[in-house]
């Protein structure tokens, strides 16, 4: 079947893209444990974005669940796929022109180095929301870590499913020692001179 597929080269290219949008485009990709604080981050960051005139678009863990990854568990072999498809769909949204926005646990370190190579490191912010399990679990803003501790979730990221802490993020955001409006800053003065256009 690969045999049969041959790549169209259409005439618009990502260049054209970003200079019609006058911005770059990349991934800000945040993980962390479920109930670090990633997806309300991340949703504040794209609001700031936003009012800056950049183009966005955030893809988030449980809506992607409920449509394109909606026929995969969270076995360690079904959340690899559930990341390589979640960096497919944002490469096409870099190709775009748009800054993609993408909050998820992804804890295996392997799944994260892939999305790099998908999206190309210089297209890929990695942001750690470093919170602990104990903060986590006190949150519980989904009821998850109950459950899982009575044992009626498996593979519970923290509890009974490892997370490997990145080595070297690109930012990282201790929510226990910062409020949530100097996170965002941090992360919106990091990205800053990346959305500038360079010559292609």
């Amino acid at each position: 079947m690969k045999g049969n597929i041959i790549q169209h080269n259409y005439k618009i290219r990502i260049s054209d893209r970003r200079n019609a949008l006058d911005q770059n485009s990349f991934l800000i990709w945040f993980t962390g444990l479920s109930g670090s604080g990633k997806s309300t981050i991340a949703n504040l960051v794209e609001q700031k974005l936003f009012k800056m005139g950049v183009k966005t678009y955030i893809l988030d863990g449980d809506n992607i669940r409920k449509g394109i990854n909606k026929d995969l568990t969270f076995t360690p072999k079904d959340r690899t796929e559930n990341i390589r498809r979640i960096a497919e769909v944002a490469n096409l949204m870099i190709d775009a022109g748009l800054v993609v926005l993408a909050a998820f646990i992804s804890p295996y370190k392997k799944d994260r180095e892939a999305i790099k190579s998908i999206v190309k490191d210089i297209n890929f912010v990695e942001i750690f929301i470093n919170t602990s399990i104990e903060e986590c679990e006190r949150r519980d803003v989904k009821g998850l870590y109950k459950k899982a501790r009575s044992g009626e979730i498996k593979n519970m990221t923290g509890i009974s499913a490892p997370y490997e802490v990145p080595e070297n993020p690109d930012i990282q955001i201790n929510t226990e020692g910062e409020s949530i409006e100097e996170a965002v800053q941090k992360i919106v003065e990091y990205i800053k001179p990346k959305l500038k256009l360079k010559d292609e």
